[in-house]
């Protein structure tokens, strides 16, 4: 299950956005040594701001151990404030119907055969999420191999925004997931998912109700 958590709804959810902020520490500062702020074990950045939103994987004990951001484009993002050198194809846009998905990071130390199923229930996460809330495309900069395994591979389209550059020594590119309920069929058939991933703060409210009424 990977739960949908904003500022507004994060007090349901435990301590998950300070969790995400952990395992972004882990993941991004410890393992692959980004330059980024810190603070007492916990990486954010300047698009940490009330419009994100966090798509988070937690275990039984609550921990967050799976974690991406998405925020609408007609804010500040990313590909626009620090990597727009990186779209050479077409103009970047402004949207609230385009968001960006930023800092995938997903624990290390997850068994193959779990972080398997949850990299495959991430995925559909943005295309479940992208559906709710309206949204044709993401832009995400990612390594190529990573494009490769996670998307080509199971039939979700992208548009490639501009070349492929060298980044900590890895390919990467900026690139446009397109987002429909007809992709989102074709990626779960392809990872073998029959069921819908996400959680919100709704759905949890809708939860409670059922139980209160049993």
């Amino acid at each position: 299950m990977i739960d949908c958590i904003t500022c507004e709804t994060a007090h349901l959810f435990g301590d998950a956005i300070a969790s995400q902020h952990r395992l972004r520490y882990k993941v991004f500062i410890q393992q692959q040594g980004y330059d980024v702020p810190s603070y007492r074990g916990m990486e954010f950045d300047q698009f940490d701001t009330p419009a994100a939103t966090y798509l988070t994987y937690r275990d039984k004990q609550g921990v967050v151990r799976a974690v991406t951001r998405v925020s609408p484009t007609s804010m500040p993002y990313m590909l626009e404030e620090v990597f727009s050198d990186m779209v050479t194809f077409a103009p970047l846009v402004k949207s609230d119907r385009i968001w960006e998905g930023t800092r995938l990071a997903v624990d290390p130390d997850l068994p193959d055969a779990e972080r398997a199923r949850v990299v495959g229930e991430m995925m559909c996460g943005y295309l479940e999420f992208g559906i709710r809330e309206g949204i044709d495309e993401f832009y995400i900069l990612m390594p190529v191999a990573l494009q490769t395994i996670l998307m080509e591979r199971t039939g979700w389209p992208v548009t490639v925004l501009g070349e492929t550059r060298m980044i900590g020594g890895e390919a990467v590119r900026a690139v446009a997931p397109k987002v429909s309920p007809e992709i989102l069929a074709r990626v779960r058939g392809k990872l073998g998912i029959t069921y819908s991933v996400l959680q919100t703060a709704d759905d949890l409210a809708a939860v409670e109700t059922q139980e209160k009424v049993a």
